[in-house]
């Protein structure tokens, strides 16, 4: 290493080890932390100042059991650390992180990554959560035993790792280690056994816990309950906090357009902004408190709890039980959830769990969702206890999780390959929940959302405004002048498709626009109403609209057609990027297209006979 260059240190070990917390510590990046594997499926960079002043450039692997790859996460982290990946030379240092509370499993990957011959240490973190359990590790028995440094950390405490920055504003180890020769489990049990003593091989409150929450009918029970109130609470809490940033956004577009004659501009904030923008911004408490859930489930450790309990379920239908956590990313965006299966290795699983992962609900589609379900569903209780609007929310989730095990099953009809794929999954400790990664999770979640809602859902908006107003109608018109536009003439062709399952042309011309982002549908919707000549206010009343222009059946063919809606572009870019086959795409989209236009022609003639 020259003194030009900034030294590079890489950041392995297996996942649940608190890695990313590591990382988010001496970066102060915002990266996404959770305690279930797949969640780092990309390396990621940041840059370290240490105390001296000098900086490190510090990568963020992803989680791996072995760098014998059989993943390809696992492939990204053995590719950089042997200087393979492309366009980037080996890291100057491996700092390899292992949970203290689990050395068992752990140290087998130090041994592994020794035997690479990098310049190396071991941060040896939870050290707090070991001395609760009572665990005591002879730290510089097992550094002579590894051969390299070992340092203590508490990942997710600012002075917890202040140990780790200290080693690294020194020297920098520059003689590799000495491989590591013979079978690693028997060394494992050598080193254990000189140096770490554990008064139990387990920790008692994780066992008591999992006997009920692992038992294979409490457990399903439990995990049923907790899916369900969660969706309960979406519509239980979020209703005050929606009013008040509807309200907000009237009366800002009210005060914003009252000095301003009628003409192109006022038309531009009132009809195009104000109705588009402002009509899915009301859904940002919604879509905070469904990640407030999630995140915490992710804390805990009782997610691969969840993928455990559903193993058999997932099997029988073609997917494995570690698809549970890349399908679970996919309610927050299908684009995590498809790069999160790099964490399954059986290129058979991963393909059908990429093919399906879009039939989960994303959080884009929650403002669609809510919209027609405050127009059509009412709000009033059942049984005195449950929310019927968040029952009808569960059962449109409900929905899209059973309508991905339907289609996997019968794409398990058309493989050739009936062996059994066994699910191996580490069960983390519980641990209580990180307030403040969570925080960070919830504040990157509101600013993605913000993002989009001032970035492609403003630029598609203003572009649907422009669609919906020119050219203008002739002389003697008798429609509205939005009828006579491109935007109108478009929605009039695409209605005699559509037809059939009860979309008007206002629903047909919105559906093109909501291929960039689902939440432009709601804003699609509120500019064509607006510049139909309904109430230009129509952030805070397009739901109430609705409901008295369109007949139920439609509203309920609508809900189901986002069951199964072809997914946004950037999903079917990140299909072609992770399979590398336009093939995958075209079966994905085409199949998706096609349940869609089925479920939505049956329920609508379903409800129009029977209302």
């Amino acid at each position: 290493m020259t003194t030009a260059t900034m030294a590079r240190i890489a950041l392995v070990g297996n996942p649940n080890c608190g890695k990313t917390s590591l990382f988010n510590q001496m970066t102060g990046a915002r990266q996404k932390v959770a305690n279930y594997a797949g969640v780092t499926v990309e390396r990621k960079e940041g840059r370290l100042l240490l105390p001296s002043g000098r900086s490190l450039q510090v990568l963020d692997l992803p989680g791996a059991y072995s760098l014998d790859a059989a993943s390809p996460d696992e492939a990204i982290t053995r590719a950089v650390c042997l200087g393979e990946f492309p366009g980037e030379a080996a890291p100057d240092l491996i700092v390899c992180v292992a949970d203290a509370t689990n050395l068992r499993l752990h140290l087998r990957f130090v041994l592994e990554a020794k035997r690479l011959g990098r310049p190396m240490v071991l941060a040896l973190n939870m050290m707090d959560a070991a001395a609760r359990r009572g665990i005591r590790i002879d730290v510089p028995a097992l550094a002579a035993g590894l051969g390299m440094p070992v340092i203590e950390t508490i990942a997710v405490r600012r002075d917890g790792i202040v140990p780790l920055l200290q080693t690294l504003d020194g020297t920098l180890p520059q003689q590799a280690p000495a491989p590591h020769d013979g079978d690693l489990h028997a060394a494992v049990r050598s080193l254990l056994a000189d140096t770490v003593v554990m008064p139990t091989a387990t920790d008692a409150r994780d066992d008591a816990l999992d006997r009920v929450l692992l038992h294979p009918v409490l457990g399903l029970i439990i995990l049923a309950l907790v899916m369900f109130m969660m969706f309960q609470a979406v519509f239980s809490w979020a209703g005050p906090f929606m009013d008040a940033i509807a309200s907000g956004v009237t009366a800002l577009g009210q005060f914003s357009t009252a000095a301003m004659p009628a003409g192109i501009l006022r038309s531009l904030l009132n009809d195009g902004i104000f109705a588009g923008v402002g009509g899915v911004l009301v859904f940002l408490p919604q879509i905070l408190i469904l990640f407030f859930f999630i995140l915490v489930l992710e804390e805990s450790g009782y997610l691969p709890r969840a993928a455990f309990l559903l193993d058999r379920m997932m099997f029988k239908a073609g997917l494995t039980g570690r698809a549970f956590i890349p399908l679970l990313s996919s309610f927050a965006c299908a684009i995590p959830g498809i790069m999160a299966t790099r964490s399954i290795s059986d290129p058979r699983d991963r393909l059908v769990t990429i093919l399906v992962a879009p039939l989960m609900t994303c959080s884009a589609r929650l403002p669609v969702y809510t919209l027609l379900i405050g127009a059509f569903i009412p709000a009033q209780t059942v049984w005195n206890v449950f929310n019927l609007q968040g029952v009808v929310l569960f059962a449109l989730y409900f929905g899209g999780v059973a309508s991905a095990l339907l289609v996997a099953t019968v794409m398990k009809l058309f493989q050739n390959d009936r062996s059994e794929h066994a699910l191996l999954l580490e069960l983390p400790s519980y641990r209580l929940p990180d307030w403040k990664s969570i925080a960070i999770g919830l504040y990157e979640r509101g600013m993605i959302f913000l993002k989009r809602v001032g970035g492609i859902i403003l630029a598609v908006t203003v572009l649907l405004w422009f669609l919906a107003s020119f050219p203008a109608p002739p002389t003697g018109a008798t429609l509205p002048a939005i009828d006579y536009s491109f935007a109108g003439i478009l929605g009039h062709w695409l209605s005699l498709l559509f037809a059939p399952i009860g979309f008007n042309w206002e629903i047909s011309i919105a559906l093109i626009p909501g291929m960039a982002a689902r939440e432009v549908v709601v804003a699609a919707l509120g500019t064509v109403y607006a510049m139909s000549g309904n109430d230009s206010m129509v952030a805070s009343q397009l739901g109430g609209m609705i409901a008295h222009q369109w007949p139920l059946a439609t509203g309920l063919s609508l809900l189901v057609w986002f069951i199964f809606a072809p997914q946004c572009l950037s999903t079917l870019a990140t299909v072609r990027r992770e399979t590398g086959s336009w093939r995958s795409v075209g079966i994905m989209a085409g199949y998706l297209f096609g349940l869609a236009y089925l479920a939505s022609f049956i329920t609508y003639q379903l409800a129009v006979r029977l209302t």
